[in-house]
């Protein structure tokens, strides 16, 4: 990482009075044989807009994961608003947290898949209402209420008593993205969400999420392709490569003057 990103980097958080909503600090990971984070130590402070980007292996979609307690760090820690993730102390010492501890603090983070992983038998209303009702143990009536509000916001509000097989690709990714903001998260992940729409779908997802991103009170951290959506919509644009964060800094830093090679042999994909 070159100097000048450092110090952007540093004084991203030093401008704050905030304390990060998230920490990664010497967060390692490895399947097996094969290590795909190497010691990524990252800070996230509230209502940031990080943009993750990187060849594919690079470990961008796994340090998402982790905060979402899908995957497991092999060494680590992982703070979420000033609670460890993935330990809790027990009798004065740290041990291995358990379901309760990691469902508790993942109560923070909302998650928008590739695949919408809507469930196809209820629906769309009651898809969004099913998690505050079942997780949040909130009644039915205001469950619907906002469950209703959140998909007027991302342009539903006509489809509340349609299944999933009668949207589209582009509709059902809105629907995920309601369903994820229905839980009031603080952090909100997007995995490459745009990957399986077909290409005249992509824009209006992306409106939705520029749409939400614009409002500023949840942080989002987004695994991207689109290189023009990170350009206009991050604060911070983060370069992985190899396990690493080989760059950071501010989209017009990492995306129009880095001289890292390996980063512009990555965006050149996307230039021709």
């Amino acid at each position: 990482m070159t100097e000048s990103v450092k110090e952007k980097s540093h004084q991203h958080q030093t401008n704050h009075d905030t304390k990060p909503i998230v920490e990664y600090n010497n967060v390692h990971k490895s399947f097996g044989d094969v290590n795909v984070l190497n010691g990524i130590n990252l800070d996230i402070m509230p209502g940031e807009k990080v943009a993750l980007i990187g060849p594919s292996g690079s470990g961008k979609t796994t340090i998402i994961r982790m905060l979402m307690t899908l995957e497991q760090p092999t060494s680590g820690e992982i703070i979420v608003d000033g609670q460890n993730l993935w330990h809790m102390e027990k009798n004065g010492k740290l041990v291995p947290a358990n379901e309760k501890h990691l469902r508790e603090v993942r109560g923070n983070i909302g998650m928008v898949f590739q695949h919408f992983n809507l469930f196809p038998h209820m629906t769309i209303l009651q898809n969004c209402m099913t998690a505050p009702i079942h997780v949040q143990k909130e009644d039915k009536e205001s469950a619907k209420k906002r469950s209703i509000e959140m998909l007027e916001k991302v342009g539903l509000g006509d489809k509340i008593d349609n299944y999933p097989s009668q949207l589209s690709g582009g509709q059902k990714q809105r629907v995920a993205m309601a369903r994820a903001l229905v839980m009031r998260p603080k952090i909100m992940l997007f995995d490459e969400v745009t990957s399986a729409l077909d290409p005249e779908l992509v824009g209006e997802v992306l409106e939705v999420i520029r749409d939400i991103a614009r409002e500023g009170e949840m942080a989002m951290v987004l695994v991207t392709h689109e290189m023009d959506f990170a350009l206009d919509i991050a604060d911070r644009v983060i370069f992985l490569d190899n396990g690493v964060i080989a760059e950071q800094g501010s989209p017009t830093e990492v995306l129009e003057k880095s001289d890292n090679e390996r980063l512009q042999q990555f965006l050149h994909r996307f230039r021709n």
